[in-house]
């Protein structure tokens, strides 16, 4: 059975967003604590997906977030406008000089290479949209008057206070409302839930979250970790993720959660920070979808390219409402974003359409 998604005729808009947004600051081939210069790009889990709809895969998108008024986050808001990204649901906070009330987020982040992983360095305590909380958004008007097909939020956001975990719970209840397809990364960061009462609060929220999702996405440590599921026997000698166990792990979950109408993962094994093997599995009404594999995938920038993975897995569902093309434009356009750098796609629908369809990497002239 295919999603029930509205039409596109009936809403204003493709897939909105619900999420926090931060400068990154990235010292290209270098590291952080040596850098003089750094090339900055905006980024945020949840937004990645909504751009890249709209950038790769030509949807109508706007974002949800909060922003300090000032010119860190009215250089955000360009980058925002760069990608395409209606904002007109973005809310500004008054600065007060310093930072001391209400901020904008800064990531610090390194691309890694070889055996030398990839570094973030978050900055983003006390920010603007950390302190959203609910009957700060009017969801009826967004999802009652302008409409969108899909919703997509995630952990990251939903861990960055008690207040965006709550507003999180209400956006996701008001898009259900609505007829909304939503969707929701786990994205398990354990620096982010300590602060706020650690893996057991992360249960908690997400376990509430869980009961208004259609689509979930995470892997196996994201289950676990986020929904308390744990499966036996575990072969701690498999690298990457065990896919027989990823199945038995989903086919519990969906019995307690029969709102899941489809999970996602990503299937990575990490040679090097700059070879991995890649590929995604989708399960939808009863049966398991795996995208083509992508073996010794060379890596320039892997942040991101799960988000990417996520906004081509909503494309093929929003487009064809087929798990199997879903689940294979999600592998091929997070495989393209991890080519190039910054947190955000730079590939187009022909591109992806071509290494799905295992066109090679000739020179194109």
């Amino acid at each position: 059975m295919s999603l029930q998604i509205r039409p596109a005729t009936d809403v204003a808009y493709d897939c909105i967003s619900l999420g926090e947004i931060m400068l990154r600051l990235d010292p290209g081939e270098g590291r952080i604590h040596t850098a003089r210069t750094f090339q900055a790009w905006e980024g945020g889990g949840e937004y990645n997906v909504t751009r890249g709809l709209r950038r790769c895969f030509g949807q109508r998108v706007a974002t949800v977030s909060a922003f300090a008024d000032n010119p860190v986050g009215r250089l955000v808001e360009d980058f925002i406008l760069q990608g395409g990204v209606d904002t007109r649901f973005l809310v500004w906070r008054d600065y007060d000089g310093i930072g001391r009330e209400v901020r904008n987020g800064l990531n610090f982040t390194e691309r890694g290479y070889g055996i030398r992983g990839a570094v973030g360095c978050p900055d983003r305590a006390n920010t603007a949209a950390s302190q959203l909380k609910p009957g700060d958004i009017d969801w009826d008007d967004i999802f009652g008057k302008h409409g969108a097909r899909w919703f997509h939020t995630g952990g990251i956001f939903a861990a960055l206070s008690e207040t965006a975990a709550e507003v999180t719970i209400e956006a996701c209840r008001a898009a259900q409302k609505h007829g909304t397809i939503v969707s929701y990364d786990l994205n398990y960061r354990p620096s982010l839930w300590n602060a706020i009462g650690g893996q057991d609060k992360a249960q908690e929220v997400n376990r509430e979250i869980a009961k208004n999702v259609d689509v979930m996405i995470g892997n196996e440590e994201d289950f676990t970790a986020c929904l308390g599921f744990e499966v036996e026997g575990v072969d701690e000698n498999i690298r990457g993720i065990d896919v027989s166990n990823f199945k038995k792990m989903i086919e519990t979950a969906v019995k307690e959660f029969p709102n899941f109408k489809a999970t996602a993962t990503t299937l990575r094994e990490v040679h090097t920070a700059t070879v991995n093997d890649w590929g995604a599995i989708c399960w939808h009404d009863g049966e398991f979808y795996e995208s083509k594999e992508y073996p010794r995938l060379e890596i320039l920038d892997r942040v991101g390219g799960g988000d990417s993975f996520a906004s081509g897995l909503v494309y093929g569902f929003l487009e064809h409402n087929d798990p199997a093309k879903a689940v294979n434009y999600g592998a091929a356009h997070g495989a393209l974003a991890m080519t190039t750098p910054g947190d955000t796609t730079m590939s187009s629908l022909s591109e992806v359409e071509k290494v799905m369809g295992g066109g090679g990497s000739r020179v194109v002239r």
